[in-house]
């Protein structure tokens, strides 16, 4: 089953959702949101696979925004009445754009990639690199063969994620989230949305005004812990 929230100000377009979405026994719908404090609420609590995610809401924030204030980020196919945020969506890696209202067939294809996509994402998982394994990183012309342990961070950079090793920092064409199944976490940490430290790579922890913690790598780079986050990095940590 694929845990889902659907996340619409309009009860109707909620509803059509919610019925469209019957026809589908694999997907079950935890709950759903009415505007972004709500969904951000619901969806860091519930952490469900999949959100059906509109764009335009009220209180002046929109579905860009919540993405943005997420910490944990599931699977998203927007839908949406305007079809001019279509190359905004895909930069926040959705998995599809669905104009309102809503075509059964373009549903159905829909759910046919998150269902590719979480495949692929459990392979990835059980295909982890460990911490000595080599990877080949390719940036326009310039090319590194590199051994995990010697990068220090990933930084999310659109659909593209930034390499921190030595003085290099290419760009390669792969989400946080994709990085993040092959990764083994013991080493290597989701600090926040945007960021993947490696932990042997850290120099100084210090406190954060927000409740979070600041990390200093050994690059010189200052990386925030999320409050959240924190939590689970103080608990990996300890004894």
């Amino acid at each position: 089953m694929i845990k889902t929230i659907i996340v619409d100000d309009e009860r109707l377009a909620r509803n059509e959702i919610r019925k469209l979405l019957k026809e589908f026994p694999e997907i079950e719908i935890l709950d759903e949101a009415v505007n972004v404090q709500d969904a951000q609420e619901k969806i860091e609590l519930m952490q469900p696979e999949l959100i059906f995610l509109d764009i335009q809401m009220p209180g002046g924030k929109s579905g860009f925004d919540l993405l943005e204030l997420l910490e944990y980020t599931p699977k998203v196919v927007f839908t949406t009445a305007y079809n001019e945020f279509a190359i905004k969506a895909f930069e926040y890696n959705a998995l599809d754009y669905l104009l309102k209202p809503i075509d059964h067939k373009r549903l159905h294809d829909a759910i046919v990639k998150v269902k590719k996509q979480m495949d692929q994402d459990t392979q990835a998982h059980k295909n982890r690199l460990g911490v000595n394994d080599q990877v080949f990183v390719k940036d326009g012309e310039r090319c590194w063969f590199v051994k995990l342990a010697e990068v220090r961070l990933f930084e999310s950079v659109g659909n593209y994620a930034k390499v921190f090793f030595g003085n290099n920092k290419p760009l390669i064409l792969k989400s946080l989230n994709a990085l993040e199944e092959r990764l083994d976490d013991k080493i290597f940490f989701r600090a926040n949305r945007k960021h993947i430290i490696n932990l042997q790579m850290i120099h100084k922890i210090d406190g954060h005004f927000n409740g979070g913690l600041k990390v200093t790598l050994t690059g010189g780079e200052e990386i925030e812990i999320s409050r959240r986050q924190a939590v689970k990095f103080k608990d990996n940590m300890s004894l």
